[in-house]
């Protein structure tokens, strides 16, 4: 199934989106809806929102951050989204309608609101279908417009002729969205066929990926855990798939959906999750340990609910729980052909723990946050990192590179292409711009 991006703009043709957006939603795709100002006045972003189940984009500065409400749990509350990150999601990017003056800002390659800033960051199979009164469709500019925008990738499809909601009759109408259906499935097949190697990196390595957080058990009632949603290793392993690679991801209890296309092994206590990932690593070409495994677990688990019983206090004694990453760096194939990259989170002496990390668990790659980073931590859509690479030419000095924040999404496929390098041994195709767009 694909990722569609549908752009919608000012045109009363919009409903006619709504039929596109649940159509596909319908038919297994995910797609996700950008809206102009103008698109607003004729359908609302929470009809896109509930038939796509997607929050839709509205704006590059929304009036409140994420963090402020679910969006899942209630879509009217706008959400950051990186327009490079939803180009960067999509197998296909469909506007329709497309009006006159987006199709005038497309031609002219301008980025001012979320749309076409999208559009400019977007590389892939791309469907423009004009709405407009028969006069502007007909004008030469209009005309130039669309010209330039076929010269530029863009498949056309034509507006039909009729009545038009002005009371004007010509060519203007939006095509029906059965049409419009059948040019995205031609342009989705042919993109899987002509799918070229580079847009696969990871294809035919094994890939392991930790994430979310461990529970180890008080007594049958009490856990101790962490803050961890899991978010940053599920969109690793995620970007993997997409990327080619059998991905095997080792879950901690997280509120997350499976990603496709790759086997999940769900596991609750840091032993659990050491016994997985000792299965799975040997075959791994590539392992990242994303998850926040508890460092400690109670010597002896209570068989019955521990009671007050009036105490003001209570001892438990902790014991150490195995060393995943330690494990793993001192297993690595002595060939060099397995990558491991290990993750940090601090709140003090970011790089000289990273370093220590880096060095004593044997790592090829340490990504090291600090908690207290706006926009970093647990349970955001974004992170802040710092990437330390061993192998640098100063011995025994690694590479550190300071990236500034992201979406996590685009984060894990910039890692994973950093990886996929690491492992050829050739320099990284990813472009040293980390900022945002």
């Amino acid at each position: 199934m694909a990722h569609i991006l549908l752009g919608v703009t000012g045109s009363i043709a919009a409903f006619k989106a709504c039929h596109l957006a649940s159509d596909w939603t319908k038919a297994g795709h995910e797609v996700r809806v950008i809206e102009t100002t103008a698109a607003e006045g004729f359908v609302t972003p929470l009809t896109f929102t509930s038939l796509t189940h997607q929050p839709t984009r509205t704006t590059m500065f929304p009036a409140y951050p994420a963090a402020h409400g679910d969006v899942t749990a209630n879509p009217t509350v706008p959400t950051t989204i990186n327009h490079v990150a939803d180009a960067a999601w999509a197998n296909l990017l469909v506007v329709a309608p497309a009006s006159a003056d987006v199709i005038a800002r497309i031609a002219c390659g301008l980025a001012n609101d979320t749309l076409t800033s999208t559009i400019l960051a977007y590389e892939g199979p791309k469907i423009l279908c004009p709405s407009m009164n028969v006069h502007m469709y007909n004008n030469p500019a209009t005309q130039r417009n669309l010209k330039t925008c076929a010269e530029l990738g863009w498949q056309i499809v034509e507006p039909e002729e009729g009545n038009l909601a002005c009371g004007d009759v010509g060519r203007g109408r939006m095509e029906e969205p059965a049409r419009i259906e059948e040019v995205a499935a031609r342009l989705l097949a042919d993109a899987q066929d002509d799918q070229a190697p580079s847009s696969s990196p990871l294809k035919g390595l094994r890939v392991l990926v930790t994430a979310g957080p461990t529970q180890e058990p008080l007594d049958p009632v009490r856990y101790l855990t962490n803050h961890s949603t899991g978010k940053m290793g599920y969109a690793i392993a995620s970007a993997a798939a997409e990327f080619g690679a059998d991905v095997t991801l080792v879950s901690g209890p997280v509120a997350l959906t499976a990603p496709d296309a790759v086997d999940v092994v769900r596991v609750m206590t840091a032993q659990d999750m050491f016994d997985a990932v000792a299965d799975a690593f040997p075959a791994a070409d590539i392992t990242i340990m994303a998850a926040a495994v508890g460092d400690f677990r109670v010597a002896e688990i209570a068989p019955e609910k521990i009671k007050k019983a009036g105490r003001s206090s209570i001892t438990v004694e902790l014991v150490s729980n195995p060393d995943i990453l330690a494990w793993a760096g001192e297993r690595k194939r002595d060939d060099g052909s397995q990558i491991l990259c290990g993750f940090a989170m601090e709140t003090e002496h970011l790089i000289r723990n990273a370093e220590k990390k880096l060095t004593s668990k044997y790592c090829d790659m340490l990504v090291a946050n600090n908690l207290r980073d706006a926009g970093a931590g647990f349970g955001t859509d974004t992170n802040v990192v710092t990437v330390l690479t061993s192998g640098a030419e100063d011995a025994g000095t690694p590479k550190i590179e300071h990236w500034d924040k992201m979406d996590k999404t685009v984060l894990a496929q910039r890692l994973l292409l950093r990886l996929a390098a690491l492992r050829s041994g050739g320099a990284s195709n990813v472009d040293d711009e980390n900022k945002e767009a």
